[in-house]
């Protein structure tokens, strides 16, 4: 059986088998951390492009109000099932990002702002984030480098095989664009008796972004730039940093 999906769409069902490598405690305790060190220690707290609810579910059980948006129905779904009732999970694009009000943070973990391709659109992502922010409200957010996609995932074909799933991730990064795309696809057993396999493809493209651009177009947005941080540390950028994290505060 074939079938083609937006992203995130057939993927779902089997993301978290395939990223199990992912330290999500670490990451929820750095990016717990940083929420501390900027006065966030209750209230609503947004998690943008929450996907299965990893961190949602970390952040919710610290005692914030948690809301989780993605664009993937299908990636929600999963997020149910591990996240409070009290959740608030909503199936949005970043891009229109639209709440009942306002919060006192937006948290954006796993490269879920590289999907933004343009400086037009991160810009508008950066201004709808703005919008919604308390007054003081603070930004965190993640980004792979251009470091990342060239010199550490490159242009390589990763297999990855499980007991019931097959994952096959195709790279491809084209520096002058800095875009890297991704052909994903899964074989995942359907019917064991018939030896009945489901497959699945989907692409992917993130794009790499310069840190003083980002500064610059949250800037724009009215986005007053915090820090930038060498991901899960406190280091400034370095040449060969492979993910950067971004702090921001509505003024």
């Amino acid at each position: 059986m074939d079938e083609e999906m937006e992203i995130y769409g057939g993927f779902a069902e089997s993301y978290d088998l395939f990223m199990d490598n992912i330290p999500y405690d670490a990451w929820h305790t750095y990016v717990h951390s940083l929420l501390e060190e900027y006065d966030v220690t209750a209230g609503l707290v947004v998690d943008l492009a929450c996907g299965t609810g990893n961190m949602t579910e970390r952040l919710a059980a610290d005692g914030y109000d948690m809301i989780g948006i993605d664009q993937s129905f299908e990636m929600l779904d999963i997020a149910r099932t591990k996240c409070p009732e009290s959740v608030l999970l909503l199936q949005q694009d970043m891009r229109e990002l639209d709440l009942y009000g306002s919060v006192a943070a937006v948290v954006c973990v796993c490269d879920g702002m590289n999907y933004i391709l343009t400086e037009e659109e991160l810009r508008t992502v950066f201004q709808r984030v703005k919008i919604f922010l308390d007054p003081g409200g603070v930004f965190i957010f993640d980004m792979k480098t251009a470091h990342f996609y060239q010199h550490i995932l490159g242009n390589r074909t990763i297999t990855d095989h499980r007991e019931d799933a097959t994952l096959i991730w195709e790279n491809e990064y084209h520096p002058e664009a800095g875009i890297n795309e991704y052909l994903v696809t899964i074989y995942q057993l359907a019917e064991e008796k018939r030896d009945l396999f489901r497959r699945v493809e989907e692409y992917h493209r993130q794009r790499a972004y310069t840190p003083d651009l980002v500064q610059h177009l949250l800037e724009e947005a009215g986005l007053q730039v915090e820090a930038v941080y060498d991901a899960f540390s406190k280091a400034e950028p370095a040449e060969n940093s492979e993910r950067l994290y971004f702090i921001a505060r509505r003024a």
